[in-house]
């Protein structure tokens, strides 16, 4: 039985993962600050399923406070830390900058620093597609120039792989980090587009469509992203012998440090997607055509070649079985008829 460390364990890929992680046999430590960033009763909701795991321990820690921190590594000793706690939202960084430099700066210093000193084996964090910016070639791979993110959230998770890449150097710490496309599916997050236009289908309020529709996104479920995290925490990252300083791979390097794209490969069209959710809720919804918005990005299309070729990674659900039971578990929570 591994000693596992799971941040962010009340959050939307944090408590599937740590279900899967605990009945696989492991002991799962999962540690949130439970932030109000989102419907908290949501987040207590998922930590009561998981603390009927007998594996599962939960701590109420904020990864910014730097004591606290230290001193859940110094007498917990983790084999595996998987990093998912983070201030999420591409839009919310335009109103609260400075809680993204908190929690996904400080923070996740705090946990690499706990890393360090405690002889952490691997070292999965995660990271987000949001960090491609306005790349225009698609699909968008790990080996494409990633230096022109357009918001601070975006920048905040570039600054955790640059930060994860200097640790892995000057230590050796073998990390690796998951760019993760939309996810989805149930017990997900409020904030996402795909829960908030459910609610508004259902309640008869209009949907705010950005960019006129004319956007598409590689929408993942839940459960082939745990799949996908789980088998990477198994994969320990190499040195890449092969890696050249006059022209460097920036997917990998000479340390034992990783980044994989963790999507779909099969971008969907916004208008398509919301066809499929009224016809899964059996009702029409009522569209408001806006611009784009500052720090949106109008394409997201993972290339996942590496991911599979180094651990057998290939989503396989289809956005209409996903989408049907995420409003099956959406009806079921929020007890609609």
């Amino acid at each position: 039985m591994r000693r596992i460390l799971i941040t962010g364990a009340a959050g939307f890929i944090g408590y599937h993962l740590a279900k899967a992680v605990g009945e696989n046999g492991d002991s799962v430590t999962g540690v949130d600050n439970l932030s109000d960033y989102y419907d908290v009763n949501l987040k207590r909701a998922r930590l009561a399923q998981l603390e009927q795991c007998g594996n599962f321990k939960f701590l109420n820690i904020d990864i910014a406070d730097r004591k606290t921190m230290a001193e859940l590594f110094r007498e917990s000793r983790f084999e595996v830390v998987v990093n998912l706690a983070a201030q999420a939202g591409v839009r919310y960084s335009l109103k609260n900058p400075y809680s993204y430099i908190d929690s996904n700066i400080v923070g996740f210093t705090n946990v690499l620093e706990g890393c360090r000193h405690h002889q952490v084996n691997h070292l999965v964090f995660a990271s987000s597609s949001s960090i491609y910016g306005m790349n225009s070639k698609i699909p968008f791979a790990v080996s494409h120039n990633a230096d022109h993110p357009v918001s601070l959230y975006a920048a905040s998770k570039k600054a955790n792989e640059l930060m994860a890449h200097t640790y892995a150097h000057l230590y050796g710490l073998p990390c690796t980090g998951l760019r993760f496309f939309t996810v989805y599916g149930p017990w997900g997050r409020p904030d996402m587009a795909y829960f908030s236009f459910t609610k508004s289908i259902i309640k008869g309020i209009p949907i705010d469509v950005y960019n006129f529709g004319n956007m598409k996104r590689d929408f993942t479920y839940i459960d082939d992203i745990v799949d996908g995290v789980m088998r990477v925490m198994e994969k320990l990252p190499q040195p890449n012998p092969g890696w050249d300083t006059g022209n460097p791979d920036p997917g990998s390097s000479y340390a034992p440090y990783k980044i994989y794209n963790m999507g779909n490969n099969h971008p969907v069209e916004l208008t398509k997607f919301i066809e499929t959710l009224e016809e899964k809720l059996g009702r029409k919804a009522i569209k408001n055509m806006l611009p784009m918005q500052a720090g949106d990005i109008p394409v997201t299309c993972a290339d996942i070649k590496d991911v599979f070729m180094d651990v057998g990674f290939k989503p396989s659900t289809s956005i209409e079985v996903g989408m049907g039971k995420f409003v099956d578990w959406y009806l079921s929570y929020y007890k609609i008829k």
